[in-house]
């Protein structure tokens, strides 16, 4: 049975030509299904079996931005922003972001997006015992288990839509995510990225359009985060 996916994104559409736009690049995507496209709400909702990273990265394409607001059901899915911990990282320690998402009883999505990495290299990704990531990797404890790799290009930029059985989301959160260059997950390196595994909102679950701490509407945090290298 195929995979399907369905995800909300928050675009700003302020006409039909919006809509058209958007609707009309989805559709080159590999693996959309379906497009609904709310224009007074400025939400585009997609189910598939395509990558939301991909999606993002389609409508981008248009000229315009896109947030991901929910995904998959309640109370299964997750996301992991990845750091490095090297001293002598330049800018923002922001390496990449990996979203987990339940997509059936026994299988489980892994979208993992990775940038500012050595160019042209192979990085493995886990999940580890622990979720302390204080003195990075070598604080996320023993491997619980290893999701897969991902190639990054000349620029240090990578991409990985993963497959995994037997994944549950309930017992992920809090636990960290280690991305490096270990092929066997055991052995870490300084330059390996790392993150906690925090519960995300599922479809329709994430209304808000202003961030209550900041005050900050969800696109002036969208600008502050692409600054820090989570495009």
């Amino acid at each position: 049975m195929p995979i399907l996916l369905n995800t909300v994104f928050a675009v700003p559409l302020v006409c039909d030509d919006c809509v058209n736009d958007v609707t009309s690049a989805l559709n080159t995507v590999d693996g959309v299904k379906t497009i609904h496209c709310d224009l007074s709400k400025q939400l585009v909702s997609v189910e598939g079996s395509a990558a939301p990273s991909s999606i993002v990265k389609a409508i981008q394409g248009t000229g315009r931005d896109a947030i991901v607001r929910g995904s998959g059901e309640p109370n299964s899915s997750a996301v992991c922003i990845l750091e490095t911990h090297e001293p002598a990282y330049n800018a923002s320690p922001v390496r990449g972001l990996a979203r987990v998402v339940k997509s059936s009883p026994t299988s489980t999505l892994v979208d993992l997006t990775l940038s500012g990495m050595r160019p042209r290299t192979t990085y493995f990704a886990s999940i580890r015992n622990a979720g302390d990531i204080s003195r990075g990797p070598v604080s996320t404890g023993g491997l619980y288990k290893s999701i897969g790799s991902v190639t990054v290009d000349e620029k240090g930029s990578g991409q990985a839509f993963i497959v995994k059985e037997d994944l549950p989301i309930w017992e992920i959160i809090g636990r960290s995510m280690v991305v490096g260059l270990d092929k066997d997950c055991k052995k870490m390196f300084l330059e390996d990225v790392v993150g906690v595994l925090a519960r995300s909102a599922g479809v329709w679950e994430n209304e808000k359009t202003v961030c209550s701490c900041s005050g900050k509407t969800i696109w002036q945090e969208r600008k502050d985060a692409v600054s820090k290298g989570m495009a």
